[in-house]
């Protein structure tokens, strides 16, 4: 497998040393090679080139565009519309939704999550047992013009009230090629190092902002690489990485799909005092605005699923469980 980026053999100034030594972010396993791991280790990410196969992410485009438009049940997932598409009222479908998020029951978009080639990688950071803690397929509409359709540099971990961090990952799978002119991922290469959760808030963008668009401030003059990937190809990160994606100044969309996981033995912590506990009482209050009345750490227990191993302390308790998901028609 190739691999994507530059390598750094130190963090971004003022963002903490570099390690050297034993492997901390990876776990031993043959999936990956040495030098593999040593990328992911002092970058915070490691792409690797046409792991999904491309008529499988074709399906899961037309299943997108099938829940978008209405023509199949939504269940428990959750569309989110771009705010400008919206304001201006003339979008709808596939030019309105940027996100459809906790397909982790869904017959189609699940299968990403129980590919073996997906989990073989996935196991080099969090081990054999196998939480899929967070699920979304993103799509990047044609700008309206006031670029909304960016996403604020962040980190994941934000939204999580789990740890330890390093035994969580994300995967993100290209579905059509991704250019800077169509919002590719750009990252912060060994920002992860840092070991800091930075505060997130929403950024002061003219055009608006969408739900749950957090982002920091002050790393403009950072460094940033970016992840322009073709179809198919599959970048995994840690959650402190910095990271966000540009506009889509096309015509066309940008589609891409991810997961994280996580170690079935990570543990709920309570963010109360600390810079997480706002984007809990915003996720309460979502829940609640769907009659939803539970806690930060509970609105995570229901949209995970074991997808490898065995469950522990991330799973939820038997009668909270949803029903079983139906018989997957999988390639897989």
């Amino acid at each position: 497998m190739e691999i994507a980026g530059v390598s750094r053999d130190a963090a971004p100034p003022g963002l903490g040393p570099g390690r050297r030594g034993p492997f901390r972010y990876t776990l031993d396993n043959p999936r990956l090679s040495f030098e593999q791991r040593k990328f992911y280790e002092n970058n915070g990410y490691l792409v690797l080139r046409k792991l999904v196969d491309e008529g499988f992410l074709d399906e899961c485009a037309r299943r997108f565009v099938d829940l978008s438009e209405g023509r199949a049940p939504r269940g428990g997932m959750v569309l989110m519309r771009d705010v400008s598409l919206a304001k201006q009222g003339a979008a709808a479908g596939e030019r309105l939704y940027n996100k459809l998020q906790d397909f982790v029951w869904d017959e189609v978009l699940s299968r990403y999550l129980l590919a073996p080639e997906l989990l073989d990688v996935v196991e080099c950071f969090t081990g054999p047992n196998i939480m899929a803690v967070h699920t979304m397929l993103i799509n990047k509409p044609p700008d309206s013009g006031r670029l909304t359709s960016r996403h604020p540099l962040h980190q994941d971990l934000h939204y999580f009230p789990f740890r330890p961090a390093d035994r969580i990952v994300a995967a993100w799978t290209a579905m059509e090629d991704t250019r800077e002119d169509n919002g590719c991922l750009f990252a912060v290469p060994g920002s992860h190092r840092a070991g800091r959760l930075y505060q997130h808030d929403y950024p002061d963008w003219e055009g608006g902002v969408n739900k749950a668009f957090h982002g920091v401030r002050g790393f403009g003059d950072f460094p940033k690489k970016m992840l322009t990937m073709e179809k198919g190809d599959t970048v995994f990160f840690h959650p402190l990485l910095l990271h966000g994606s540009g506009a889509n100044l096309t015509n066309g969309f940008r589609k891409a799909i991810s997961g994280h996981f996580a170690a079935s033995e990570c543990h709920y912590i309570d963010v109360r005092g600390t810079v997480q506990e706002g984007v809990a009482k915003e996720v309460e209050e979502m829940g609640a605005m769907r009659n939803m009345r539970i806690s930060f750490q509970d609105a995570w227990r229901i949209r995970s699923r074991c997808v490898r191993g065995r469950e522990s302390t991330l799973s939820l308790e038997p009668d909270l469980r949803p029903p079983p998901a139906p018989a997957l028609r999988s390639r897989y």
